[in-house]
Order: structure tokens, then C-alpha cells, then sequence
């Protein structure tokens, strides 16, 4: 019998602790329509990630992306880490694949054998993607090419940092990836739905 009641209980606070997530997306939600481009020099700790919304597929927000040439873009890889990709037009990502192969692909492509159905954007407090036309021009002018790939040292997020910054630095993790970003555009992150319908 002790054991069906743990079930409940186990259910109970699954339910509850799902409650807590929602209502704090919305909570920052609220925050987000009431702030003005929230600067990070000052405002964001140096051990905070620049990120005030993570890309979620369970926890959506009603915000939806506003893209353009030389967004940054991600989707789940395995449940666990993030993919990263430049946005070079509508129909055409810019990424490092596994295969050190940097290949010009379609977003549905771009999804292809990961396990997170949608794509998500790097944006600012307004849903307006953060992003440059250098940024998408340094990523196609490198379309064809080819890297040594490394999971730790030459991966997806080194490949689209290098195309934002121009500068070929260390970096491994998507944590990384958004602190130098926030800092770059002096903002937080907000990675929103992208909605190609």
C-alpha cells in the first residue's frame, strides 16, 4: 500500500514544482514588458550568465523572435546541450557540424537528428533578434570550409562566436557563449521561439 501512496506524493510535487516554473516565466515576463534594454555593465554580476530566458520548449513565452541576416540561433541537442547556428537569410542557417564541416542548411535540416523541435533566436527585451550583417557575412564566407572539430575546444558555439566577434578565442560551453554576448551588445539575452510558419 506505501507504495502507490509514494506515487501521489511523487506526482504531487511534480505538479507543484511545474507550477513554481510557470509562474516564474511569467513573472519574468512581466519584468521583461517593463524594462528598457536592460544594460549589463552595473546591473549583471560577473558571475551571472547575461541570460534572462533561456531557450525552453516546455516553458514558452507569447514573445516570438523578430529575425534578420546574422542572428544567433540554437535548438536542443540530446535533451541536455544547446546546437548552435547564424541565421543567414528566411531559408539558410550557417553551421559547424560534427564532421568539422561548416555547411550552408535549411531550418528544418537544422533540426534534423537533435531532439528539440523548435528554434530558438537570440534577442533583446523587444523580441528583436541581436545581431549584424558582418556577423552573417563572416559566417558565409566560410560556408565550405572546413575545422578540426572538437566537443571541447572547436565546436558549434567557438564557430558562431568567432563569426559575431571576428576573433578566433577559446570557448566551449553555450553558458560562455552568452556571457560574451550580453557583454558585447551591453544587454541581456532572451532566446526567443522563432516562428517560421
Amino acid at each position: 500500500m506505501p507504495l502507490p501512496l509514494l506515487w501521489i506524493g511523487a506526482a504531487t510535487l511534480g505538479v507543484a514544482a511545474a507550477k513554481e516554473l510557470e509562474q516564474k516565466r511569467k513573472q519574468q515576463d512581466i519584468l521583461r514588458e517593463n524594462s528598457d534594454q536592460i544594460s549589463t555593465r552595473g546591473g549583471v554580476h560577473k558571475h551571472d550568465s547575461g541570460i534572462a530566458k533561456y531557450p525552453s520548449e516546455v516553458f514558452s513565452t507569447e514573445t516570438l523572435a523578430i529575425v534578420r541576416p546574422g542572428a544567433l540561433i540554437c535548438c536542443g541537442l540530446s535533451g541536455v546541450l544547446e546546437h548552435t547556428g547564424i541565421l543567414v537569410d528566411e531559408d539558410t542557417i550557417v553551421e559547424l557540424h560534427g564532421s568539422g564541416l561548416i555547411k550552408a542548411i535549411s531550418p528544418s535540416r537544422f533540426l534534423a537528428e537533435r531532439s528539440g523541435k523548435d528554434i530558438f533566436v537570440a534577442c533583446d527585451s523587444t523580441g528583436e533578434a541581436i545581431c549584424d550583417d558582418l556577423t552573417a557575412q563572416r559566417a558565409i564566407k566560410q560556408i565550405y570550409d572546413y575545422q578540426d572539430y572538437d566537443l571541447i575546444k572547436n565546436n558549434c558555439h567557438r564557430f558562431v562566436w568567432q563569426c559575431i566577434s571576428g576573433l578566433k578565442e577559446p570557448l566551449t560551453t553555450f553558458h560562455q557563449l552568452n556571457k560574451l554576448l550580453s557583454k558585447r551588445y551591453d544587454r541581456q539575452i532572451y532566446w526567443d521561439k522563432w516562428d517560421r510558419e
